[in-house]
């Protein structure tokens, strides 16, 4: 007989059982550890939804190109007249104010803060502001909610898209309208 081969056998055989000891420990562990990682809550979505994510930071000018009311009036007004100013912040925070002229052709004002939600991979981003809104005044006070005091809260959601350093993004402005805004990174 040969012992030399056999010892060789033996000495493999050895070897590899322990390794596989050792991985199904490690397995086991893992497994452990996947079970006893904590469920996510709803909240917990909404916190990473919100977290600061690294940006560089700049400043965006834009105007409005486009308005389109939902329930056309004839003395709603589609031109907005729109200059408005933004500091993006390099943890995807913004801060903004905006004049314009609202819906009955009064000058307005919107100054807000808010947050951009970049789509990995892609010129696509989302926006969303939220602030107080002024200039919906006398006869015109009642044609936003809750501005009692001729200044309202507003929150506006809008979706973008940016090339090189244009951008263009399309709002939604309640229930009352949408409208399409341009505007350049400084």
């Amino acid at each position: 007989m040969n012992w030399r081969l056999i010892k060789s056998c033996m000495l493999t055989l050895a070897t590899l059982s322990s390794y596989s000891a050792a991985y199904a420990e490690q397995e086991a562990t893992q497994d452990e550890t996947i079970e006893s990682a904590p469920k996510k809550t709803l909240s917990s979505y909404v916190h990473d939804l919100f977290k600061p994510v690294p940006a560089e930071p700049y400043w965006y000018v834009q105007t409005s190109i486009y308005t389109k009311h939902f329930n056309p009036n004839p003395e709603h007004s589609n031109n907005q007249d729109l200059i408005g100013l933004e500091r993006h912040t390099a943890n995807s925070y913004l801060l903004g104010g905006a004049t314009f002229r609202h819906s009955f052709g009064g000058r307005s004002y919107y100054g807000y803060t808010g947050k951009r939600f970049d789509f990995a991979g892609t010129p696509f981003y989302g926006k969303v502001t939220a602030g107080l809104l002024y200039g919906y005044k006398g006869e015109y006070r009642d044609k936003i909610p809750f501005n009692r005091f001729e200044i309202a809260p507003a929150v506006i959601p809008s979706l973008g898209v940016k090339f090189r350093r244009l951008g263009a993004e399309i709002l939604l402005l309640g229930t009352a309208a949408t409208m399409i805004n341009v505007g350049i990174e400084l």
